[in-house]
Parts: structure tokens; sequence; C-alpha cells
């Protein structure tokens, strides 16, 4: 099972990801939105920003997201990892529910780009 460290650097590794993508996936990647990621088998949330090709993550909560952010992830830990490493594809995942995404329309459609 994947630590709340390794679920951290997992997210700054998608982070500086972002920040050296091109064409449309660098056009998914400047969204301003707020984020959270809830690491599941753990019962942390990751909550932050996503801005400037970048997601910040500005607090680590215990349990559940506190505040309803723009963009939602729900998953484990090593689904997590396993996304940000290339060793899971997020739209087998998401289809079979492993993990969870929830934005708006005009978000979902310029995610799909980068995810």
């Amino acid at each position: 099972m994947a630590t709340i460290e390794e679920c951290r650097a997992a997210l700054e590794k998608l982070s500086d990801s972002m920040q050296h993508a091109e064409g449309d996936v660098r056009t998914a990647a400047a969204l301003d939105r707020s984020v959270s990621c809830h690491i599941t088998d753990l019962d942390v949330t990751f909550a932050g920003r996503m801005a400037g090709g970048r997601i910040r993550v500005h607090d680590t909560l215990q349990g559940p997201p506190r505040e309803k952010a723009q963009i939602r992830l729900s998953m484990t830990g090593d689904d997590l990892v396993a996304l940000v490493d290339g060793e899971l594809h997020f739209a087998k995942a998401w289809g079979s529910g492993r993990v969870k995404l929830h934005a708006g329309v005009r978000d979902l459609l310029l995610l799909r780009k980068l995810l």
C-alpha cells in the first residue's frame, strides 16, 4: 500500500509532467481550478489548486474532502502511483470505477486530453 509521502510524490511528478506538456495537453494543464484528490485506502485528501500548468497541494487533510473542489479525484494510493508511473491507463481505471473523477462538463472535455 502506497504511503502518504509516496502519494504526495506522485502528485508532484504529475505536476512536473503537466508543466512540460505541449499542444492540447498544455491547454488542459493551463486550467485554473481548485482540486482535491481523496486517497481512499489512507482516508486522506490532498487539496490544492491547478494553475499555471502545475498542481500545488496546499493541505493534506484526514478524511474525505471538506470542501467541494472544482476537480475532484478519488482512488487508492497504489492506483495514483500506478497512474502517474504509466502502469495504469486512466480510461480503463475510470471505466472500471477504480478512479473517480468529478468536474464540470467543459473541464471533463479538457481533462480527457491531459489524462
